[in-house]
């Protein structure tokens, strides 16, 4: 797996907040729409979500930490494989 040598620093101001009105977020799968996670972007934030259960919680990212994500998975430090 890759190791990320990038460190992530919360910024200023972009602490998450308790509630994030989810109710009119445009939510968004895959290109191919096979996977049943969707993702939406609600005031500076992003939002995921199990798009076959989307009652559930869903999980709320900075930008910083939605950036650390998408670049772990391009380099592969998520494959289980």
């Amino acid at each position: 797996m890759a190791e990320s040598t990038i460190t992530q620093h919360p910024r200023a101001g972009w602490e998450k907040p308790e509630q994030l009105d989810l109710s009119g977020a445009e939510w968004r799968s895959s290109s191919r729409g096979m996977g049943d996670v969707e993702i939406a972007f609600v005031e500076g934030f992003i939002a995921m979500r199990n798009g076959g259960r989307p009652e559930s919680p869903s999980l709320i990212f900075t930008p910083a930490e939605w950036g650390a994500f998408v670049l772990g998975a391009r380099e592969g430090e998520f494959d289980l494989t």
